[in-house]
């Protein structure tokens, strides 16, 4: 492509090669690994395309993942991209950030190259925006389902019944290894590790019949007020149960749940709440579908209703 040109050389391992460098126009941009960025850097970057990300946000994504940075000549953040790990098999990418002018010219494909390589043969899930889905595509990655970005101001609405004796209470400390259980089960991998940093800034809610626990939601901080997510139930009467403690919480202020389910009670929920549906981006694999379809018109398997966000899923 016209004013571009590449110097690349194999990166094994996951270290970032920092000789690696592409040539865009009238500047050269070279690879550095995210560990070491700057966290206000970072969060200029993100404002820079309108994702409403806290530098706090961000200190979790670089908790939890790996990726890197592209930088200018004079040390300024001009991309990003972030792997993370969730087992020896799968993990999810996101945080791919290039402004227009330069993914038109390969930086976003050199980035998402790079953290591929970074995590090794294995099967990867992502949610494009729209902006991406085309790369993604050309990369290979299969669209799958769409995510509704579902927010606004929470309006608190009748409280889902309840039924077959479920009980709803906050989540304790002895109920960590429930919740985990059903959220591999959901997901398909285990979220042990993402669950340490999610856990001691959330807010828990469990619904447990008889005896056991089978659904459950976090709420925490998160951009420009709160996110609901994930949340995990056997069906979308216990997933509506689960949401709405933190909709009553969070009454009059801004509130965020991103979902996979485009028709149904649960939505129709949401958007009486006052959580509607204000973006689209799109799930989409490579080397193995991501979600799992199954016929469970018992609900008797626990489904992902809310992403715990979309860089992790």
């Amino acid at each position: 492509m016209q004013g571009r040109s590449w110097r690349t050389k194999p990166v094994q391992g996951g270290a970032v090669d920092h000789h690696d460098t592409i040539q865009l126009e009238a500047f050269e941009l070279a690879l550095d690994d995210i560990a070491g960025a700057d966290i206000e850097k970072l969060h200029a970057l993100s404002v820079g395309v309108g994702w409403p990300h806290r530098p706090k946000d961000w200190q979790m994504l670089l908790d939890n993942g790996n990726g890197v940075v592209a930088v200018d000549s004079i040390g300024r953040l001009a991309g990003s991209a972030m792997w993370f790990d969730f087992g020896s098999s799968f993990s999810t990418i996101g945080m791919v950030i290039t402004p227009p002018r330069l993914q038109a010219r390969g930086a976003g494909s050199w980035m998402m190259l790079h953290v591929m390589q970074q995590a090794g043969k294995r099967q990867f899930g992502l949610n494009a925006t729209r902006a991406a889905k085309r790369l993604y595509q050309s990369m290979g990655f299969a669209i799958e389902k769409t995510v509704f970005q579902c927010q606004g101001e929470a309006t608190p609405v009748a409280a889902p019944l309840l039924s077959g004796g479920a009980t709803l209470r906050p989540l304790a400390s002895g109920d960590v290894a429930a919740i985990l259980a059903l959220d591999a089960k959901a997901f398909g991998a285990s979220r042990e590790t993402l669950f340490k940093s999610l856990l001691p800034v959330s807010k828990g809610i469990v619904l447990v019949r008889g005896q056991r626990i089978e659904a459950f939601s976090l709420c925490r901080r998160f951009g420009r007020g709160a996110l609901i997510g994930p949340v995990v139930a056997l069906n979308e009467a216990d997933a509506m149960a689960v949401t709405h403690p933190h909709v009553v919480d969070h009454a009059g202020q801004f509130l965020r749940l991103d979902t996979r389910e485009e028709s149904g009670a649960f939505p129709q929920y949401l958007a009486r709440s006052g959580i509607a549906v204000f973006d689209t981006v799109t799930t989409m694999s490579l080397g193995g579908r991501w979600m799992q379809e199954s016929e469970d018109p018992q609900g008797l398997e626990p489904k992902t209703w809310a992403l715990a966000s979309q860089a992790f899923g």
